[in-house]
């Protein structure tokens, strides 16, 4: 079959205030390097969004809307197709960022002093958050397997549960290890949570970028009784670009649960979002589908690029393997460098400007994410500085 749209280039973002070109002055002190950071695509929203946008901006009034119930319904029949996972309309609560919903969750679900547990090296906002709140932070750590892919470590987790434990942040696709955890993973997790009365915050916001032999499992479709205990996160930020409209939703089949949230989700007022955010929202879950198959396809040789790279120096550099996300996992702990001198080395030598694996916890030291969700053209261009880089301070 013909491909529909193409990955070649993108449109320059330069000077369009995008977060990660404009802030790589103060984050990495110059603007000279290509920015691989922030978790956005440099690749072009799809025109089906566009275009919906375009047709209400025909309309010359822009006021406050209430999200349309054909928005919320273009989720529940995306997530019912692709997922298997049944919603209703009055379990869905609109957001602006999973962000939001997580820190709307630990205020509505626990207390001060009491136990959060997250699963590091993690996506930083899910221990700051816990912080921020002055609940206590529980870390049970992944394992790394000798492979390079990472597993819970359920032993280790039952050991930190105690009768303040109250709730569990999952990461599902995983950032910054991109996992798609197994039925079977899950339901060790799930069998915990409903021994010591656990709530689940599943943040599924890389649900639809999972690849080719991987089934993205959603938490609260396990069962009954998991569907009772957890508040899902989810949207279009990062499966069609459009972080930059500001809409996603929480997901919570429990009634007694959805109560509790809304008395939190009042009074913290997240209203309704914008306008171009609901027709954006609408759009792509309606006309998404064949748009994303090949994202996929695209995502997936870029990956294999930057693989390949690696493999080329294997006593210095390794990507983790992926199963879902567009955000690598580098395994640089071969360049004997401290963390301080890695980030130096990315940015002064590659003139790339990454995530530094510290801040996705103490277990991401001698690590570094790369966001390869670029048009081919800028992933070449990534992948060749890389490679320069490494020649010219390890040789081949």
């Amino acid at each position: 079959m013909k491909k529909k749209y193409s990955f070649e280039t993108s449109t320059s973002r330069e000077n369009t205030n995008a977060e990660k070109y404009t802030l790589r002055k103060q984050l990495f002190g110059t603007e000279d390097i290509l920015p691989v950071w922030v978790a956005d695509m440099d690749i072009d929203t799809p025109d089906f969004v566009l275009d919906a946008v375009k047709k209400r901006l025909e309309h010359p009034v822009f006021g406050y809307e209430e999200v349309p119930k054909s928005a919320i319904m273009a989720q529940i029949k995306w997530m019912k197709r692709e997922h298997g996972v049944v919603y209703e309309m009055e379990d869905i609560f609109y957001s602006h960022s999973v962000v939001a919903s997580m820190n709307a969750v630990i205020e509505a679900f626990t207390k001060e002093g009491e136990g959060v547990i997250v699963q590091t090296p993690v996506y930083p906002p899910f221990f700051h958050s816990v912080k921020e709140h002055k609940r206590k932070l529980i870390k049970n750590s992944l394992k790394q397997l000798s492979c390079g892919k990472y597993v819970f470590d359920i032993e280790d987790l039952k050991a930190k549960i105690d009768e303040k434990t109250k709730l569990l942040l999952l990461c599902s696709p995983h950032n910054p290890v991109g996992r798609v955890w197994s039925r079977e993973e899950l339901e060790e997790i799930l069998e915990l949570c409903l021994e010591h009365n656990i709530l689940v915050f599943s943040d599924e916001i890389h649900s639809d970028l999972v690849y080719a032999l991987n089934v993205h499992m959603p938490f609260a479709s396990l069962s009954q009784k998991a569907r009772d205990i957890t508040i899902t996160a989810m949207g279009v930020g990062k499966t069609f670009n459009m972080a930059g409209f500001a809409i996603s939703t929480v997901a919570i089949p429990n009634k007694a649960l959805r109560a509790k949230f809304a008395e939190v989700y009042k009074r913290v007022h997240f209203a309704n979002g914008t306008v171009f955010g609901h027709v954006g929202f609408e759009a792509a879950y309606l006309h998404g589908k064949e748009w994303l198959e090949e994202l996929k396809v695209h995502l997936s040789q870029n990956f294999l690029m930057l693989q390949t790279l690696c493999e080329k120096f294997p006593k210095r550099i390794s990507v983790t393997p992926i199963e879902a996300t567009y955000l690598a996992w580098l395994d640089c702990r071969g360049m004997d460098f401290s963390n301080k001198e890695l980030r130096l080395f990315f940015i002064e030598e590659a003139k790339l400007g990454l995530n530094a694996g510290l801040s996705f916890g103490r277990e991401g030291s001698g690590f570094m994410r790369l966001n390869f969700a670029l048009s081919h053209a800028k992933m070449l261009q990534v992948t060749e500085q890389l490679q320069h880089a490494l020649q010219n301070r390890f040789g081949i």
